[in-house]
């Protein structure tokens, strides 16, 4: 048991390595040979195949559910551009520098709604798609991933950061150099005052002048010991010089840094969105369900984004919109009919005036017990269940005209059976029952999307 675990956790973390050593190498877009992002263009460079094969996956696997659009609008907000220091994502949040505006990328971001809108429609060969250009990207990199990794996505160094060329070493001081400092005054030239006659023939001296205190200047003494910043003595003639690198006490403090005013466009976005949610469900109830609220308010994140990227502002509404748009969809692929509520339905009807038009859940279970109805009459009736069960129980005479479907899940229709993903639609399944044409008529429609539908007759 301990090596089976052990060679999973083997190859768990040769997968996370790779990924890894993907995301440190990953692709850079080139600006020439594109044809449109240049996301094809950057995998064949850093891989060295042909971007003529690349280019013929996307669109293969952008036919076959629409997989390709999202791998490649994916590769163009998350791939660095050429001489670009981060991909135009990283760069809307603050990572680096991209030469795509944050408009613009606020744009990609917002058309992975639509698109995901149709690619969860063919749920199943999307999916499909989308694990297979996984694991050729997968297979690709484990197998040439060592090759051109010199053209990978480092980040260039900015200017500042660049390394500064090594100073050449100053030369050694002759040793028939003076080691008079450089500081020394010059001693100025004697001058012998003039002589005075006096009386008598003699003559008298004048006084020398003296200097005024304040025109004294204080001859410097020469230094006989190296400073500090000179601990070998190798620069005797510069000891006089000031230290260049004076202690911390007496350097002067930096300056503090300059904060930036803080943009409010995130705060003001959320306040209205707020009231416009709160406004809509006052002036019509009956329309804002969960999936209203949630495009409601992602609209009004979109607003907010865009015009925070003229500002340098709002980059916190990306976390609140990325959560809400996968929650949206969710609720949009689940329940595509709006929400119906959780909880379980149990139902046997004796009157064919006691069955209702619709049954419906978002999360739970519906069994419908038709067995106990006359012989007599006709029933219309649907079933809409998001996620869980649904057992229906027929009379064994009834004429049923039935139609199932289930997105994800296991669909048995009066024997007509389907199973996985993306079932196909079991349209007018027409049984009369055991005694033939005749009797009680009962067409029913059932949507289950994920979960498991079971008819039978009772």
């Amino acid at each position: 048991m301990s090596g089976t675990t052990g060679s999973n956790r083997g190859g768990l973390a040769d997968v996370e390595e790779l990924a890894q050593d993907f995301w440190a190498t990953r692709p850079r877009r080139p600006r020439r040979g594109r044809k449109i992002a240049g996301v094809a263009a950057g995998i064949a460079n850093r891989y060295g195949i042909d971007p003529t094969l690349v280019r013929i996956g996307f669109v293969v696997a952008a036919v076959y559910g629409g997989a390709g659009l999202v791998v490649y609008l994916m590769g163009w907000l998350f791939l660095p551009e050429q001489d670009d220091e981060v991909s135009p994502f990283e760069s809307l949040i603050g990572r680096g520098r991209s030469s795509t505006s944050s408009m613009f990328t606020v744009l990609l971001c917002l058309s992975f709604i639509p698109l995901f809108s149709w690619f969860f429609n063919g749920f199943y060969p999307g999916f499909l798609g989308l694990l297979i250009c996984a694991g050729a990207l997968y297979l690709l990199h484990r197998g040439r991933g060592h090759l051109r990794r010199d053209q990978a996505s480092a980040s260039p160094r900015p200017a500042a950061e660049a390394p500064m060329p090594p100073m050449p070493p100053m030369p050694p001081v002759p040793p028939t150099m003076p080691t008079m400092p450089m500081s020394s005054p010059v001693p100025p030239p004697v001058s012998t005052p003039m002589s005075t006659p006096a009386a008598g023939g003699t003559t008298v001296p004048l006084p020398e002048e003296t200097p005024a205190a304040e025109e004294r200047v204080a001859e410097p003494e020469p230094r006989n010991t190296p400073p500090s910043w000179d601990p070998l003595g190798a620069a005797p003639f510069a000891w006089d010089l000031p230290d260049p690198n004076p202690p911390l006490d007496e350097q002067e403090p930096p300056p503090p840094p300059v904060r930036r005013r803080r943009s409010r466009i995130g705060l003001v976005t959320v306040g209205v969105a707020l009231i416009t949610v709160a406004g809509m469900s006052i002036a019509d109830n009956s329309w804002l369900d969960a999936q209203h609220i949630i495009g409601v308010a992602m609209a009004v994140l979109g607003l907010g984004l865009v015009a925070g990227s003229f500002v340098r502002g709002g980059r916190g509404l990306i976390g609140l919109a990325v959560p809400l748009s996968v929650i949206g969809i969710g609720l949009t692929a689940i329940t595509p009919d709006g929400w119906h509520g959780v909880g379980d339905i149990d139902a046997r009807p004796t009157e064919v005036a006691h069955v209702t038009p619709e049954y419906n859940r978002s999360l739970g279970s519906v069994k419908l017990d038709l067995t106990e109805l006359p012989d007599t009459g006709t029933v219309d009736t649907r079933i809409d269940l998001g996620v869980g069960d649904v057992k229906v129980d027929l009379p064994p005479n009834a004429d049923v005209w039935l139609t199932c479907r289930t997105n994800v899940g296991t669909t048995n229709c009066l024997d007509h059976k389907r199973d996985g993903i993306d079932n196909d639609e079991l349209s007018e399944i027409v049984d009369h029952g055991v005694d033939g044409p005749g009797g009680l008529q009962v067409y029913m429609t059932i949507d289950v999307g994920v979960g498991s539908l079971d008819v039978d007759r009772g």
